[in-house]
């Protein structure tokens, strides 16, 4: 049973626009095209050695390409005591293509 929750990219957009106090963690690698707007980028393979950077008691929303590794980093965090984590459901491919088509997808 999963521990985190998930998010459409249009509800993230009207969060965001409302001025919610999220973490946008973005766990894509840095060589990676289409930057999300306003992330903090720390690549999945960083996460374990990097969590004491984390605040557990933050609404965080974790993205990737395609919503597959940020689901599993967002898990991951959920193990370890962040019970306001989601994952963007789709990734910066389905923000690009509901909410922000400048954003290139590939």
């Amino acid at each position: 049973m999963s521990r985190i929750g998930e998010i459409e990219p249009l509800e993230l957009k009207r969060r965001i626009d409302r001025g919610d106090d999220i973490l946008i963690l973005d766990v894509r690698e840095p060589e990676e095209i289409a930057r999300f707007p306003g992330p903090l980028n720390l690549p999945m393979g960083d996460v374990p050695s990097r969590i004491a950077e984390l605040d557990p008691d933050r609404e965080t929303i974790v993205v990737c390409h395609h919503g597959i590794r940020s689901a599993q980093a967002a898990e991951y965090l959920a193990s370890n005591g962040f019970e306001r984590v989601s994952n963007l459901i789709g990734g910066i491919d389905g923000w690009s293509a509901t909410v922000d088509p400048a954003i290139p997808r590939y």
